[in-house]
C-alpha cells in the first residue's frame, strides 16, 4: 500500500487504545526490518530519520526507500522527519516524499518557535501533511540534541520559562 500520513493510523490507535511504533531509521536492512515486524504483528507502523540520518545519505533516499517497501506492505507506513531543526530541511522532506514531519524550534525563543512552527504548518497542510511542534524540552540525548533536563517532575513544570509563558499567552489571550 501507498505511504500514509500519521493522522488516520493515529486517530484510529486513539480510538481503539492502542500505540503507533515510530522507529528511527539508517539504512534498508533497518526499514525492510521494521516494516516485516509491523507485519508480522498486524500492526501500522512509523518509520523516521533525523536531521543527521538525512545529512548521511539525504530525504530523497529515504523517502524513495520507505516509499517502495511500504507499497508492498500489508499494514499502513508512514515516513516522518523526527526532529526537524529547520524549515529548509522541513520543506525538502515534504518535497521528497514524507507524510509526517515534526520541526524543532525549542532551542528558539517561545515566539520565533511559534512563528517557525506555523510557517512549517503553512507549507505542509496545503499536501495534507501533518507537523508536530516542539514546545519545550525533553531531556536526554537524541541524534545532536542533547538536553541537561530529566524527567518532568510535576511539582517543576511550573518553572519552566516556556510554559510560563505558554500559561501567560492563554491568560491574556496574546
Amino acid at each position: 500500500m501507498p505511504l500514509t500520513t500519521t493522522v488516520s493510523m493515529l486517530r484510529k490507535a486513539q480510538e481503539q487504545g492502542f500505540a503507533v511504533g515510530a522507529f528511527n531509521v539508517e539504512n534498508m536492512e533497518m526499514a525492510q526490518a521494521i516494516i516485516s515486524a509491523a507485519e508480522e504483528l498486524r500492526a501500522p507502523v512509523i518509520l523516521q530519520t533525523t536531521p543527521s540520518t538525512v545529512r548521511y545519505a539525504g530525504t530523497g533516499m529515504y523517502a524513495a526507500m520507505v516509499a517502495a517497501l511500504a507499497q508492498e506492505a500489508t499494514v499502513p507506513v508512514a515516513m516522518h522527519l523526527d526532529h526537524g531543526d529547520s524549515f529548509a530541511l522541513c520543506a525538502q522532506a515534504l518535497r521528497s516524499g514524507y507524510t509526517s514531519v515534526m520541526i524543532d524550534g525549542s532551542k528558539l525563543p517561545l515566539e520565533e518557535n511559534i512563528a517557525l512552527t506555523k510557517s512549517v504548518t503553512a507549507m505542509c497542510s496545503a499536501g495534507g501533511v501533518p507537523v508536530e511542534g516542539e514546545i519545550g524540552r525533553v531531556g536526554g540525548k537524541e541524534d545532536d540534541l542533547e538536553s541537561d533536563g530529566g524527567y518532568t517532575i510535576p511539582e517543576g513544570v511550573a518553572l519552566d520559562p516556556y510554559l510560563e509563558q505558554l500559561e501567560q499567552r492563554k491568560e491574556t489571550g496574546r
